[in-house]
């Protein structure tokens, strides 16, 4: 998957003051602040590029205040690095089409997968089915 590459400017142009923060520099938004998103079927993107990143099938309440999922739609476009801030050492997700951090990966979610993809919700888009 190509990169998307713009500067600084142009993607906070894009984003907006807190996207920009949390996908560029890494930032966390406040738990119970964007997860908002209808309990319907569809497909959530990537705020960034438009990538597709999660169904909505695979949603579910983890109870932490962001939104959370057991898997990614396609294990091309979410990428995982290590991330040592913070005092702890974390699984990080990030989008593989225009690097934006999403949030973090625990082994902790539901079956089939036992994981859980605790995502910042305004790192996303969600397009109902249909």
């Amino acid at each position: 998957m190509e990169k998307l590459e713009k500067s600084d400017d142009d993607w906070l142009r894009q984003l907006g003051d807190e996207a920009f923060r949390v996908m560029r520099k890494h930032g966390t938004e406040r738990p119970f602040s964007h997860d908002n998103f209808p309990d319907a079927p569809g497909v959530y993107y990537c705020k960034g590029c438009g990538a597709k990143l999660f169904e909505a099938e695979t949603k579910f309440d983890a109870g932490c205040g962001w939104p959370s999922f057991y898997a990614p739609a396609d294990a091309e476009t979410v990428g995982e690095s290590v991330d040592r801030s913070h005092f702890m050492v974390r699984t990080e997700v990030h989008c593989n089409g225009c690097g934006g951090h999403l949030g973090h990966v625990f082994p902790d979610g539901p079956a089939p997968t036992g994981l859980r993809y605790c995502i910042n919700g305004v790192a996303l888009d969600f397009e109902p089915e249909g």
